[in-house]
């Protein structure tokens, strides 16, 4: 098992620490699609997946889900978060048992989602299907200083249940990804948005694995220089043994091309 860089009481206190630091963006890897960032005096949660809900789900089965690296914090004791998003249904983008505690721990919690999910995600969450706000491609939304913009995403098509999030918080630009495969023009609608920062899966697409699959490591480093993007983190690997990559072809094409990059352990703040 991968021990998070941080994980429990020391996560907690970095970011204890970067609360103090209100004139900076913070942002931590929470394995898989899992970001926490932090600006000004608020916190956006970005895809969380904090349980084994998809290891007990599949443990008897011909998939096992087993997990690589272990959990870097309860979702109970995030019990400051002012918005949370799902950019798709699958359940390591939209867990119920991070959800759910996550909202009790967090009574005036608000949720984004791709808007055609809404009845999907308030049956899953046990909810009012009138509580997530739902958004569609080039909509937007401001919650506790966080400009949220939808923009497709290609899991392994372009429809309206897969999106990506810009994310404009205290002066910087945050792209999400969600999970996607590269699409026609996808680069050039990204470039409008003058991004700092990229959050790209690079677990690939491998058909043995029976699943949709996302961009590859390669893919991942030309699509943050094609898009003129400042820096780029992978994510989406080191969460299951049987839909995982290495970050090595990540890392060589990003030097190969110039393009700043960072790899991120789980439980590990980067400052913007």
């Amino acid at each position: 098992m991968i021990e998070p860089f941080l994980k429990d009481g020391a996560f907690l206190a970095s970011v204890r620490e970067a609360r103090q630091l209100k004139d900076e963006v913070h942002i931590w890897w929470l394995g898989q699609s899992g970001f926490l960032i932090h600006s000004g005096d608020a916190f956006a949660l970005i895809d969380p997946y904090l349980s084994d809900s998809l290891t007990k789900k599949y443990v008897a089965t011909d998939k096992p889900h087993v997990r690589m690296t272990a959990r870097v914090v309860e979702p109970e004791r995030l019990d400051f978060i002012d918005v949370v998003t799902s950019s798709h249904n699958h359940t390591d983008h939209l867990d119920a048992e991070t959800l759910i505690p996550l909202r009790a721990a967090n009574p005036n919690l608000k949720m984004i989602i791709p808007e055609v999910n809404r009845a999907f995600v308030a049956d899953r969450l046990k909810t009012n299907p009138a509580w997530p706000i739902g958004l569609s491609d080039g909509e937007r939304t401001s919650l506790a200083g966080f400009d949220f913009i939808a923009v497709p995403a290609a899991h392994e098509t372009i429809e309206p249940q897969f999106l990506g999030y810009v994310i404009q918080t205290g002066g910087v630009s945050i792209y999400h990804s969600g999970d996607t495969i590269l699409y026609e023009g996808m680069a050039e609608r990204l470039k409008y948005f003058h991004l700092d920062l990229a959050l790209l899966p690079i677990n690939g697409a491998k058909p043995e694995r029976r699943v949709a699959g996302n961009l590859n490591g390669v893919e991942a480093a030309r699509l943050a220089y094609d898009a003129g993007v400042v820096c780029v983190v992978p994510c989406h690997y080191e969460m299951f043994e049987f839909n995982t990559a290495s970050p090595d072809e990540f890392v060589s094409e990003a030097r190969r091309l110039q393009q700043k990059y960072r790899v991120l352990r789980a439980g590990e703040r980067m400052d913007l």
